[in-house]
């Protein structure tokens, strides 16, 4: 079973308003850098236990692509405590995500 979470329009204010460390990735399935970073975020996800891991499809779910000033794919955003911390736009490596995540651990 993933580990991380599918994110939509009716629940994304929900997921990220939980306490600690959420990050979302606004993904497309067409978006050929969005399937390089997908392994990756999943590959976090087991290993990075403390943090909840959620993707949102953009295709599906404008209005929350919108909202959050998603310009392109794939952006991935980190909240703290229900608060936007951080953002990682395109498909970094695995180190790079890993890093931004603990600087607000």
């Amino acid at each position: 079973m993933s580990s991380v979470a599918t994110v939509t329009d009716a629940d994304f204010e929900s997921f990220t308003q939980q306490d600690g460390i959420v990050l979302v990735d606004f993904w497309a399935p067409w978006c050929g850098p969005c399937k390089r970073i997908g392994p990756i975020v999943e590959e976090l996800a087991g290993e990075m236990t403390d943090v909840k891991f959620g993707k949102l499809n953009t295709d599906e779910n404008q209005g929350t692509a919108v909202a959050q000033g998603v310009m392109s794919i794939p952006t991935l955003m980190i909240y703290k405590d229900g608060e936007k911390v951080d953002q990682v736009i395109g498909a970094v490596p695995k180190d790079a995500l890993e890093g931004a995540l603990k600087k607000h651990a």
